[in-house]
């Protein structure tokens, strides 16, 4: 039955799981209106950018429904708590409306389930009383199995919107298996993000399929026309 529901979604309806996204340190301005071109262009949920280009971003797109995400405390997540909350309040002043926080991976690991979760929950104020969503990516490729469940859970705990696989600047990114876990951790409410190396329409399935309701991909453009790309993130 799920699959019947992937194979029948419009493209309009498809764009509207794209966070279409260019993190490169090198990216240019002419970059950045590129991508903001083609979200207006295919109605995608959303660009995302590195936190300086925000207020470009949002200049840009005042007059669409596309919103503009931002990423913090990126790609390592080992900044502190206090930076992120700094980071998250100045984006959504600058007119972000999403943000994706990288979680304190090495805190995770190690067992302070607590710190991470308070950490989520910081941000979750900052954002929420600021009307924007926080996604939190727990960096999938760095975790094993019980990790993931650990991290799913404080993602859920912390009060966030969504749980995020990947930066897309680590050893590999979204796989369906680690999607599907999140799911069945996080529960139907919950939304999760994959992200990194989703290249192609059946990758996107396949990520949709396991339990998806946002796609993190520089490759947007080249899924909407069933193409593959070779995109890194």
């Amino acid at each position: 039955m799920k699959g019947d529901i992937i194979m029948s979604l419009t493209k309009h309806e498809l764009a509207k799981y794209m966070d279409h996204t260019l993190l490169k340190a090198d990216a240019t301005q002419a970059q950045i209106q590129a991508i903001i071109d083609e979200a207006k262009e295919y109605d995608f949920a959303s660009i995302c950018v590195n936190p300086y280009w925000v207020a470009y971003g949002a200049e840009q797109l005042k007059d669409t429904e596309v919103n503009v995400c931002t990423v913090i405390g990126f790609p390592l997540g080992a900044n502190t708590t206090a930076v992120k909350v700094a980071e998250t309040i100045d984006a959504i002043e600058n007119g972000a409306t999403e943000v994706d926080m990288v979680i304190n991976i090495g805190e995770l690991k190690g067992g302070n389930d607590r710190m991470v979760t308070d950490e989520i929950a910081q941000l979750a104020k900052a954002a929420h009383d600021r009307h924007a969503i926080l996604k939190v990516i727990i960096e999938t490729a760095l975790l094993t199995k019980e990790e993931i469940v650990r991290a799913s859970k404080d993602t859920l705990n912390g009060g966030a919107d969504f749980v995020k696989t990947s930066t897309g600047f680590s050893t590999s990114g979204a796989k369906a298996e680690d999607v599907k876990l999140m799911r069945e951790t996080v529960g139907p409410d919950l939304g999760v993000k994959a992200s990194g190396g989703i290249h192609s329409r059946a990758e996107a399935d396949a990520m949709i399929a396991a339990g998806a309701t946002r796609l993190g991909v520089s490759a947007s453009v080249a899924i909407m026309n069933d193409e593959v790309s070779d995109s890194n993130y």
